[in-house]
């Protein structure tokens, strides 16, 4: 502190050994220094206040367009959800249709079981009741014919229902499979 006080002292006595006309350059040097600095610190002052604005405005800008992003996601998500909840639900239905129609063939093939047994049988008492060998062996052909013929009747009965079985569970997922390539054509 004490050298900063010889210093003003010594500024002090040096400006007033200074003679008028040094003076007011002295003066007017200092007077544009002053108007020097006031400007610097006005434009320091307009750029910070810009720079201020400028930044408020970026974060402002940042925030609205995170928010934007956080609600598309979670519409995204909500939706894919949904999708998903559908998938499901398009796989239970197919799982119905596919139990019901099995059920189905199921009872229809005891029916032919039992209707085979009962043939079966009848045929037996032909066979035992028959008179010649020959009765015997043309009750037998007639009974391979028909038995044949009616394995051959329930087989392809069997097939047709178990194709149109097939195809009707696998239509809802069929439908899913259709939506989803939609959207992703939508998307894309």
């Amino acid at each position: 502190m004490a050298t900063t006080t010889k210093s003003k002292a010594a500024t002090k006595t040096a400006a007033g050994k200074l003679k008028p006309a040094a003076r007011k350059v002295a003066q007017k040097g200092t007077a544009q220094m002053n108007d020097t600095v006031e400007k610097i610190t006005e434009t320091a002052k307009k750029v910070g206040a810009e720079t201020k604005a400028r930044v408020e405005t970026i974060v402002a800008d940042a925030n609205v367009r995170t928010r934007e992003a956080m609600e598309k996601s979670v519409k995204s998500t909500e939706e894919m959800v949904e999708f998903s909840k559908g998938n499901v639900e398009a796989l239970v239905e197919s799982s119905k249709i596919a139990a019901e129609g099995l059920k189905s063939i199921g009872e229809d093939t005891a029916e032919f079981a039992r209707k085979s047994f009962e043939e079966a049988s009848a045929s037996a008492k032909q066979f035992a009741a028959a008179k010649s060998p020959a009765d015997m062996f043309k009750l037998q052909g007639d009974y391979a014919r028909s038995a044949f013929d009616a394995i051959v009747a329930q087989t392809s009965k069997n097939t047709e229902a178990m194709l149109k079985l097939v195809g009707e569970s696998m239509q809802p997922v069929s439908n899913r499979v259709a939506m989803a390539a939609e959207k992703i054509k939508t998307a894309a």
